[in-house]
């Protein structure tokens, strides 16, 4: 067909609307780099990097990470919790607000965090877009909350389920959607536990718990890994020489001014890596360098 005898017709009804979170299901790769394996672990870290936020922010001090037998996963925290008040501008409970809307957190401006692992506000809002199901429990001042969440959109209103003699937190649980995930939704144990083994190197003393129900002993109990690191970066500097002869005690220094903090651990050993050097801003590999 010539340009010439194409036709003309260009108006508002070509122009496509996606509404709420449609958006990340129509192009979910746009949001987590893929929709294989990769994207479906980036589902849980999403989620755990909330908690870890809260952490940064001196209110959490242990998270709990479930993958239950049907290889869905829940993210437990004991920070302060999402909050659950009627958005000012939404006129709806700021934990659905969070949930359904992108780009909406606290990490824009205010005094929510001061640092976090995430700045664009699309993390937990896209795990429940790309999710069949999510559940999400908030406890705050000796009370439990819930609200449920099909597909990306409100299933049940935020309600309260009663009082709790647990302290404040969140506790996320979702369903990894097979109509997005198509090629597996089958989480890696060994995937998992290295992302959460390196957050808590970088997170000195912060104690994250994981449970694969789908693998148990004897008396029924979940594979249970710990991991906590007194040393910080120190630990994992020693973690990263297992095996290796070292020619010095792990050295480290930290800095701190109005723009933030730095912290620096070395040490030597004989062999040559070419991934000697790993950085970190904000709790993110720097894989290629940068600030």
């Amino acid at each position: 067909m010539s340009v010439a005898n194409k036709p003309d017709h260009y108006d508002g009804s070509d122009i496509q609307v996606l509404e709420g979170l449609e958006a990340v299901r129509k192009r979910p790769g746009m949001y987590i780099g893929s929709t294989g394996p990769r994207g479906l672990h980036h589902l849980v870290y999403e989620v755990v990097d909330n908690g870890v936020d809260e952490a940064l922010a001196g209110y959490c001090d242990e998270i709990k990470v479930w993958i239950h037998a049907d290889n869905s996963i829940s993210v437990d925290d004991n920070g302060r919790g999402i909050p659950i008040d009627k958005h000012p501008k939404e006129k709806i409970p700021t934990v659905e607000v969070v949930l359904t809307i992108l780009h909406a957190g606290g990490k824009f401006g205010g005094e929510g965090y001061k640092v976090s692992g995430g700045l664009h506000g699309v993390g937990v809002s896209v795990v429940n877009a790309l999710s069949s199901h999510v559940e999400v429990k908030v406890r705050k001042d000796g009370k439990e909350y819930m609200i449920a969440f099909d597909r990306g959109k409100t299933s049940e209103k935020l309600h309260e389920l009663g009082p709790t003699k647990r302290g404040n937190g969140t506790t996320v649980s979702f369903w990894p959607d097979p109509e997005i995930f198509t090629e597996t939704t089958v989480f890696d144990y060994d995937t998992l536990a290295a992302r959460f083994r390196e957050m808590a190197f970088l997170n000195k003393g912060l104690k994250i718990v994981m449970y694969d129900e789908r693998v148990t002993d004897a008396d029924g109990q979940p594979r249970t890994e710990v991991f906590q690191y007194a040393g910080g970066i120190v630990d994992f500097v020693k973690f990263l020489n297992e095996g290796k002869e070292t020619l010095n005690k792990p050295i480290y220094f930290e800095a701190e001014n109005d723009d933030g903090t730095v912290e620096v651990a070395m040490q030597w050993s004989t062999s040559y890596s070419t991934n000697s050097v790993m950085a970190f801003a904000n709790n993110i590999n720097t894989h290629e360098g940068g600030t």
